[in-house]
């Protein structure tokens, strides 16, 4: 059993916020002894440690933060099978968004270095949509911004080929990392110039990365959040039974 400040120490947080985290439901009520004090049990260092794990990374994806917490609060509640599922899922989730990152890495050197793909094959819109992992709406809505132009076969259906696939690549890990769909546009318009200056390509006042380093940046942010997920799974073996 422990007090406030003694399980505080073990997480390696302040003790207000181990209130504030049973307040927002992230660990199991605490029960309090007859003078008032709150007392907590290993299935609260449990619950702690696994938020602690999963917030230390600050990703920069919201629908992976959401699955975070997702876990959180089905430890919060003791519904255990389901948070470790629930942790399983978003291993799987960050190991595909990380392939996706590394993709669009290397798409963006090879632009920079060699001539624009030639098409060996097309693909329709549902069938690159499924490579990239998006919603079909999520291709038409980028064509439709203006980030992407995608040439037509003879009876009008639209005719994906290697460079519009490796454009798209792009286009998702940057819709990813939370930039704009005008920083984008601006981004794309700029390396299909000759001989791209890449340090004058980046026009954000956020920072002063190239293009690459900036899906480098997500890589990182996604391979701490794997690391992140393992070590929870690890916590899971490792859990007190319920009191």
């Amino acid at each position: 059993m422990y007090k406030t400040k003694e399980i505080a120490a073990l997480v390696g947080i302040h003790p207000n916020t181990v209130r504030i985290y049973e307040d927002w439901g992230f660990i199991s009520p605490v029960p309090r002894q007859a003078n008032g004090y709150r007392i907590y049990s290993d299935i609260h260092l449990f619950q702690l440690k696994v938020a602690r794990t999963l917030f230390r990374c600050e990703i920069v994806q919201g629908d992976i933060r959401k699955r975070a917490r997702a876990i959180v609060y089905a430890c919060g509640k003791e519904e255990f099978t389901k948070a470790k599922k629930l942790t399983k899922d978003y291993l799987t989730s960050l190991e595909r968004e990380y392939v996706h990152a590394l993709s669009a890495t290397k798409v963006v050197e090879k632009w920079l270095r060699e001539s624009p793909a030639v098409s060996k094959h097309t693909y329709s819109r549902k069938e690159v949509a499924i490579l990239l992992d998006v919603t079909s709406e999520a291709v038409r809505n980028w064509e439709r911004n203006g980030l992407i132009t995608v040439p037509r076969l003879d009876n009008g259906n639209r005719a994906y080929g290697e460079r519009e696939l490796e454009q798209l690549q792009v286009i998702r890990s940057l819709r990813s990392a939370h930039y704009s769909i005008n920083a984008i546009l601006r981004l794309l318009n700029q390396i299909q110039q000759p001989s791209p200056d890449i340090v004058a390509i980046l026009n954000t006042p956020a920072d002063g990365e190239d293009i690459v380093s900036v899906t480098d940046q997500l890589g990182k942010s996604l391979l701490d959040a794997i690391t992140d997920a393992k070590s929870t799974l690890a916590l899971f073996h490792e859990k007190p039974n319920s009191q």
